[in-house]
């Protein structure tokens, strides 16, 4: 978050313009453009967009810029604290959910061609999916080396937990 902070920081001393000068391109006041800036909490897409635009950025490199955007949104290592310590399907979904983010359904489906009613049951933990068809879904969207191997251990452990259950080898304690 930090560094794209810094970067969008350079754009506009590049760009030779004040925050106030940003504002008039951009159409956002002059403390909305230095809150994007300030490195504690990651602008809004369309507000960075803006910025950019603003300061003159050419509309082909946008999408780096967007990447760039989708990298900050995440730390990877909270989605790998989250998919490590994922119990269950719910908590498979959100750890995942994160992974995706900011991306929409639509977006995923075209990416993927998996359909969204899967993508979405996989998200909210309705789901389990098959380990190859949800690294294809991970890889996508861009997912760190460490991120792939973090969903698939989940997958992994959660599917064998789901087996004991169905083959009855794993019963619930008795209700105290």
């Amino acid at each position: 978050m930090e560094t794209f902070a810094e970067a969008l920081q350079r754009v506009r001393r590049h760009a030779g313009l004040s925050y106030r000068q940003l504002a008039d391109r951009a159409h956002y006041s002059h403390p909305h453009l230095i809150r994007a800036t300030n490195g504690k909490h990651l602008p809004t897409w369309e507000v960075a967009e803006a910025f950019l635009t603003g300061c003159g950025v050419p509309a082909d490199l946008m999408p780096v810029w967007r990447r760039r955007w989708e990298q900050a949104s995440r730390d990877p290592r909270d989605i790998v604290g989250l998919l490590d310590d994922a119990e269950t399907l719910q908590d498979l979904g959100t750890a995942l959910t994160a992974l995706a983010r900011p991306q929409s359904l639509r977006r995923l489906e075209q990416q993927t061609g998996i359909p969204r009613t899967t993508i979405q049951a996989w998200l909210q933990g309705k789901r389990l999916a098959g380990r190859d068809r949800l690294d294809h879904l991970v890889r996508s969207v861009g997912a760190t080396p460490a991120e792939r191997a973090a969903v698939a251990r989940a997958v992994e452990r959660l599917g064998a937990g789901r087996e004991r259950v169905s083959s009855g080898r794993l019963r619930a304690a008795p209700a105290a």
